[in-house]
């Protein structure tokens, strides 16, 4: 996982936490709802990210594959 795709992670899941924040959900529904407005806010992200790079953020690799690679 590269530094964006876990800045990404992170921006839906502060982004979720904070629209939760606002509409204090009631049900399963109202959290699973909340939950895809925030993906959808960092998907969007990531989308212009990669038409401004014309590269893809999402990589096969996890953490330990990619220290390996640094050393």
């Amino acid at each position: 996982m590269t530094n964006l795709e876990l800045v990404l992670n992170m921006l839906a899941e502060a982004t979720t936490t904070e629209i939760s924040k606002e509409n204090n959900p009631n049900s399963f529904e109202d959290n699973q709802e909340i939950a895809r407005q925030g993906g959808t806010i960092a998907g969007n992200a990531r989308r212009e990210i990669e038409a401004k790079t014309g590269k893809s953020i999402v990589t096969p690799r996890n953490a330990k594959e990619i220290k390996q690679l640094e050393e």
